[in-house]
C-alpha cells in the first residue's frame, strides 16, 4: 500500500477512515474514499484530499471503479456486500477489514478467485481470468508497528480529527454517536472537566 502510484480504496470516512485517508496520503499513493453519505464527499476531497469520491450506493459510480485499486482498506462498522469490494481490486489485490462489518460476513469465495465475468468462450475455448485477490485483517499490531506508525504520524502530521468536550457532557456525546452524529471522534476532556 505505500508505494507511490498505487491505487487505495478507503471504505467508510468515520474515527478510522479519515485516518486511514490520510496515511495514504502520506504514503504518495492514489485514494478514493468509499461512502454512503453525499454529504461526505466535500470532506473527502477538500478537507482530507482525497483524489476520488465514490457514493457506493451509486452503482454507475461502482461499477466505473472495477478492477481499478491496489489495496482496499475497509473501515465500516456496518454489514454491506464484501463481494462488491472484491469488484474494485485488481489481479492481485488486498482488501483490509480494520472495522467491525458485522458478526457475520458473507463473503462468495469466487470473487477472490475469479472476476465476475472471467468464464469466456473463445472459438470454443473456455477461458478463465484468475484475479488472486485475498482479505486480511487486524485490530491492532505489535509494539514495534504501532511505535513506527506513531513515528510516520509525527514526521507527517498526521493526526486524527477529534471534538473535544468536558466531561459533563458525555452522555449527550453518547446520544450523538449513537445518531452518527460525530465527526471522526469525541474527546473527553477530564482534566478541565474536573476544575
Amino acid at each position: 500500500m505505500n508505494q507511490p502510484g498505487k491505487s487505495v480504496g478507503v471504505i467508510g470516512l468515520g474515527g478510522l477512515g479519515h485516518v486511514a485517508v490520510k496515511f495514504a496520503k502520506a504514503f504518495g499513493v492514489n485514494v478514493t474514499v468509499f461512502s454512503t453519505s453525499m454529504s461526505k464527499k466535500n470532506e473527502a476531497l477538500n478537507l482530507l484530499k482525497a483524489d476520488k469520491f465514490v457514493l457506493s450506493s451509486d452503482k454507475e459510480q461502482m461499477a466505473a471503479m472495477a478492477k481499478s485499486l491496489d489495496f482496499i482498506v475497509d473501515t465500516a462498522s456496518r454489514d454491506h456486500p464484501l463481494d462488491l469490494c472484491m469488484s474494485l481490486l485488481k489481479t492481485g489485490g488486498v482488501l483490509a477489514l480494520v472495522g467491525l462489518p458485522g458478526e457475520e460476513i458473507e463473503l462468495n469465495p469466487l470473487s477472490l478467485l475469479m472476476d465476475k465475468h472471467s468464464l469466456h468462450k473463445t472459438h470454443h475455448v473456455n477461458l478463465i481470468f484468475l484475479s488472486m485477490r485475498s482479505i486480511s485483517g487486524s485490530v491492532v499490531g505489535d509494539v514495534k508497528r504501532m511505535q513506527e506508525m506513531i513515528d510516520f504520524c509525527a514526521e507527517h502530521e498526521i493526526y486524527p480529527e477529534v471534538e473535544v468536550v468536558p466531561i459533563q457532557y458525555a452522555n449527550e456525546a453518547l446520544e450523538r454517536l449513537q445518531k452518527s452524529d460525530v465527526k471522526y471522534h469525541f474527546v473527553i476532556d477530564i482534566e478541565n472537566s474536573l476544575k
